[in-house]
This record gives C-alpha cells, structure tokens and sequence, in this order.
C-alpha cells in the first residue's frame, strides 16, 4: 500500500477516535445542574435523609450529577428573604423551600420563574401557595405533612395516655399565624367536646420558651401539646429537657422529639415526606412543570411513645395505645 494511501486511512481513524472522545470531554466539562435548598432551620436540625433518597430515585446524586446550594435561616426568619433572594440570583434550577415555617412563601415571593417544591404542615391552599392540590397553578408544588392539621388527633392520644387530665396547656408559635391559628381552633373544638380546659401558651424563640414554662410552673396543668413549627424543632433539646424538669406528660408533633426523651409523638412521617420532596425535585430536574404536579398528601404517620420516659413520669400506657404504636423506644 503507498505510504500516501496509508497516512490517509491513519488519519480517518485518529478522526473516528476523536468522534468518540469529545463529546464525552465536552459532557464532562458541562456544569451540574444546582438545586437551591431553603430551610427555616438549621444544618444541626436537619436529619432527614428521604431528600437524598428521593432524588436518588430519580437519577440525582448530589456532587456526581447534581449540586445542592444550602441556605440556612438557623431559626432566624427574618433571614429568609436574603437566601432566598441569594439562591435566585445564583439562578438556580430549583428551589427546594424546606423545614417548616414562612419558607415557602418567602420563596415565592422571590421568583414566578424558577420552580419551586415545598414541603409544609398546613393545607397550602389556605396558605396561599397554590390554587388548588390537583392543579397547583404557577411555579410551586410540594408535600402537605399535615403537621398542625393533627393537633386534635395529639389531644386524643394525649388523654388516652393521661385520662385523668383535666387541664392541657398548648405551646403554640406566634411567630407563624396560620399554624398557631389553626392549632388552637382545632385544640379548642376538641377540647369542648370532651371537657379539657385548654390554656394558650405563646413562644416565637428561647427566651419566651423559657417564659413559657415559668408560667406552667405557676398553672401546673396535667399535661402539654407542643405545637408545630422551626423555633420548636430547632429548639427540641431544650424543650424536651424543660419538660423532663417539670415532669409534664407532653405530646410532640415528631419522631425527632421522641428520640431525645419526649414522652409521644404524632405526625406524618418526615422520611417519607422528604422523600417525596426529592422524587418531585428530580422530577422538575427532568423537565416536569410544578404546574402539572398534583401537591402530595402525606399518607404515613408516625405514633412513638418513649417507654423510659412514661416510667420516669410513673404512667402506665394502656396497651390499646402500645399496640398503635409504630415505635416504642425503651
């Protein structure tokens, strides 16, 4: 073969080889598409691996074919307008507006463009986020965890445990109106129906969680639902050990009181909801449109009751009660 013949079909080949090879340096060189998480809370306070799960049953694994940019409010709220505002500008693809609280409205009033998943306790059509659960409408879509939602059920298992109550003090945050408000109006039909006589107890952050319980040492009531909301969660060390001071039978909203020496808790599954966050967010990574996603309802819940903790209060659980129970931590 003539050596002209020969450097010609050497030099298709090298181009055949470079065909495969470019396109996969070009990929390689193309950025992660960045998925900006808004929370109320802080890093310490998150605990939930369903996100990373979701999106890992969609495809998404964090730094291998997706970033994540955290911004945390530490309980702060008056924070959130500022990240909020930050993770736009960095023009993210998706905002993921987390952890109880004003998130997801802060989020949406910073962008009608970018998408935005929510998780909150409360029904978000109420609240504004969308207009309706089967077709939220505009660039938002997420879980209801129906976490304030269950504050009548709490009352019921409260006085399942504790039948000689007669007098419950409620917890509630003012610093989110919608969750206090509908808290205390479910609290206070349930309670007439049965014969409780509830007492209002307000506090936004630690100082007047503080205040609170002073009050409570005053009033001594027969037993504490603590309601929902970030000052709570994030404070729950110091809730749960207040209450252990003041030996008051206490229900919680989470699991996540419960695992630290609270006495019961009742809600939706936060793995779960997380979970279904992440699947939504990989969803949305993959070209979906919040408009066309139905808001999820949260269809698992949670009862755990700490054994310890109710010998330690000298309460004996009825074992209709132990047999609800998803988890009994002794």
């Amino acid at each position: 073969m003539p050596d002209c013949e020969l450097r010609r079909r050497e030099f298709i080949t090298l181009l055949g080889g470079g065909a495969v090879v470019w396109p996969h340096a070009a990929r390689a060189q193309q950025p992660l598409p960045v998925i900006g998480f808004l929370s109320s809370q802080s890093p310490d306070g998150f605990t939930e691996p369903g996100f990373r799960q979701g999106l890992k049953e969609t495809g998404y694994v964090e730094g291998e074919n997706v970033a994540i940019e955290y911004r945390w409010a530490e309980g702060q709220l008056d924070r959130l307008p500022a990240l909020a505002a930050d993770l736009v500008r960095r023009q993210v693809a998706v905002i993921v507006a987390a952890g109880g609280g004003p998130s997801p409205l802060v989020a949406k009033a910073a962008t009608t463009t970018i998408p935005i998943v929510f998780n909150v306790g409360d029904d978000p059509v109420k609240l504004g986020l969308v207009t309706s659960l089967a077709r939220p409408g505009g660039n938002l879509t997420g879980i209801n965890f129906f976490a304030a939602e269950l504050a009548a059920k709490r009352l019921e298992l409260l006085r399942e445990l504790v039948p000689a109550a007669v007098r419950v003090a409620v917890l509630v945050n003012p610093t989110n109106p919608a969750s206090a408000g509908s808290t205390v109006r479910d609290v206070e039909a349930a309670a007439r129906a049965t014969g409780l006589q509830i007492q209002i107890l307000n506090a936004g952050n630690s100082r007047e969680i503080n205040a609170a319980f002073a009050t409570l040492e005053r009033v001594r009531p027969d037993a504490l639902l603590v309601g929902t909301g970030p000052p709570f969660t994030s404070r729950r060390v110091q809730l749960v050990q207040l209450v252990t001071h003041h030996r008051i039978p206490a229900i919680y909203a989470g699991r996540q009181y419960a695992e630290i020496g609270g006495l019961m808790s009742y809600g939706a599954s936060l793995m779960d909801a997380y979970r279904q966050v992440g699947v939504y967010t990989g969803r949305i990574l993959k070209g979906a449109m919040p408009a066309d996603l139905p808001v999820v309802q949260s269809t698992k819940f949670e009862l755990i009751i700490n054994a310890e903790t109710a010998r330690m209060l000298g309460l004996d659980i009825p074992p209709m009660l132990l047999a609800r129970a998803d988890e009994v931590i002794e």
